[in-house]
């Protein structure tokens, strides 16, 4: 897998829609929040309603951390996120909460996942940046998160399990571990030209990772050198979206010791480079995020109703 930071990546101009931007801000509890930023051009981004938070979490710790937004198959949108109030402390998390929308401006249906409930999970006291992927075989969303369980001498790892409302979830199960027995956490997974492919942060090496595997459900197969990270500063955070109708996916990570975001890019998933920090903007330091391609109604209903 080549890595190189001889050059940079071309942004590549998007042929029809936007994008949307769903992130928190910091540490603090007025700071784990959603918020949204809107881009034209996939690598450009600008918040809307002041920065400020566009969801008001209601219920578990009342704070959330790492969220990720996808569509339902059915229609309309799903939000879910660590249940984590991070002054609590960073081994207080045994859960996640979920949203629906119709129409990406009221949200409802918050729901807090305890993850105590499971006789896999008892004992939990992890379970962070939960994402989402619809698998066609098994017509159900595909949820994946790193868990820890306390007393366990077992690093984080990655584990999964089906849903088809993100209210109620099956028995969760370790779905990958690397061989080094290192932390693993933040899994993004991304299915293109019939594999899928999982890029995740080395909680040890603070680098992005990266296996592959022929079903959804693994076994994910690492090689010898499978860092794909474009830096040497510490990232997490990872998310990667195509810029549409291109053959670019951008991977846009949180540079969480510099206060800032940093883009690379890649058209076939073995050759990474960096993009150019003039190339791309983000100056209003967003912690770890996820983004959703949408369409330019769905734009215009955001920045009609949020400002921009």
């Amino acid at each position: 897998m080549e890595n190189t930071m001889q050059n940079y990546a071309k942004p590549k101009k998007s042929q029809f829609g936007k994008y949307l931007f769903c992130y928190f801000t910091g540490n603090e509890p007025e700071r784990e929040r959603i918020c949204f930023a809107l881009s034209d051009d996939g690598y450009n981004f600008t918040p809307i309603n002041g920065g400020n938070p566009v969801i008001i979490q209601k219920k578990g710790t009342k704070c959330m951390r790492d969220p990720f937004i996808l569509r339902n198959e059915n229609g309309g949108y799903y939000i879910i996120a660590t249940d984590m109030k991070s002054s609590l402390g960073w081994d207080s998390n045994h859960g996640i909460v979920t949203w629906r929308s119709d129409d990406l401006i009221n949200w409802y249906d918050e729901t807090a996942v305890d993850f105590h409930i499971f006789d896999s999970t008892k004992n939990a006291d992890k379970i962070w940046a939960p994402e989402a992927i619809y698998d066609k075989e098994e017509g159900k969303y595909f949820v994946y998160y790193s868990v820890h369980n306390n007393g366990s001498d077992k690093a984080l790892s990655i584990w999964y399990s089906y849903t088809d409302d993100f209210k109620s979830f099956t028995e969760p199960a370790e779905l990958f571990a690397p061989k080094s027995g290192k932390d693993a956490i933040d899994a993004d997974i991304v299915e293109f030209n019939g594999k899928y492919y999982m890029c995740y942060k080395d909680e040890c090496e603070k680098t992005i990772c990266q296996v592959v595997a022929d079903k959804l459900t693994g076994p994910y197969r690492e090689c010898e050198n499978n860092t794909v990270a474009c830096t040497d500063h510490h990232v997490e955070g990872n998310c990667m979206y195509r810029i549409n109708g291109t053959d670019a996916f951008v991977m846009v990570m949180d540079m969480y010791c510099d206060n800032r975001y940093f883009m690379q890019q890649t058209e076939d998933f073995k050759t990474y480079l960096p993009i150019n920090e003039k190339d791309y903007s983000l100056a209003f330091t967003p912690r770890h995020a996820s983004v959703l391609q949408i369409s330019d109604e769905e734009y215009s209903r955001l920045v009609n109703h949020f400002g921009k």
